[in-house]
C-alpha cells in the first residue's frame, strides 16, 4: 500500500518522551515595571507581600528519532540527570523571588517559569532535542511552553 510503512522498513521513527518531576515553591506575583496600585489590581491576592506557594508539577517532553541500536529517543537516566539540574537543584523548596536570579527582574509567573526551565533545559539538552514544558501550577492551571 502507497505510504505505508511495514515494520522492515528504514524509515526513521520518530518518538517522544515526557518524564514529570514535581517540586514546591513560593513566590509573590509583583512587576517592578507596575505602581504597588497596579501590582494588587493586576495580580490579586497572589500580590500578598508575603507571598504564597504551590506543588508545581513539570513535564518535560523530548522529541527525537528513536535509535536503532538502542532503541531509544535519549536515555532516561539522562533525562533525569537534566531535570535534576535544571529544574530540582535551583527551585525545589525556593522562594523563586529571591533564591532565583532570574526572577529578580522577571515577574515569577507559571508562563515566565516555563520559559526559564526552557531556557536551561535546552542548555542542558542536546539540540533540537526539547519538544514542551508544561508546568501544573494547579490542578486546573496548566501552562505550555515550546520555545516560541
Amino acid at each position: 500500500m502507497a505510504g505505508s510503512v511495514t515494520s522492515g522498513s528504514s524509515a526513521e521513527r520518530v518518538g517522544y518522551i515526557t518524564r514529570i518531576q514535581s517540586f514546591s515553591a513560593c513566590h509573590r506575583l509583583h512587576s517592578i515595571h507596575l505602581s504597588d496600585e497596579e501590582n494588587k489590581k493586576v495580580y490579586g491576592k497572589c500580590n500578598n507581600p508575603h507571598g504564597h506557594g504551590h506543588n508545581y508539577k513539570v513535564e518535560v517532553t523530548v522529541r527525537g528519532k528513536i535509535d536503532r541500536v538502542t532503541g531509544m529517543v535519549m536515555n532516561l537516566t539522562d533525562l533525569k540527570r537534566c531535570i535534576e539540574d535544571v529544574i530540582m537543584t535551583p527551585l525545589d523548596h525556593k522562594n523563586l523571588d529571591k533564591d532565583v536570579p532570574y526572577f529578580a527582574s522577571v515577574v515569577s509567573t507559571t508562563e515566565n517559569l516555563a520559559v526559564y526551565i526552557w531556557d536551561n533545559m535546552v542548555k542542558a539538552l542536546l539540540p533540537n532535542l526539547l519538544y514542551e514544558i508544561k508546568i501544573h501550577e494547579t490542578d486546573k492551571n496548566i501552562v505550555v511552553y515550546r520555545g516560541e
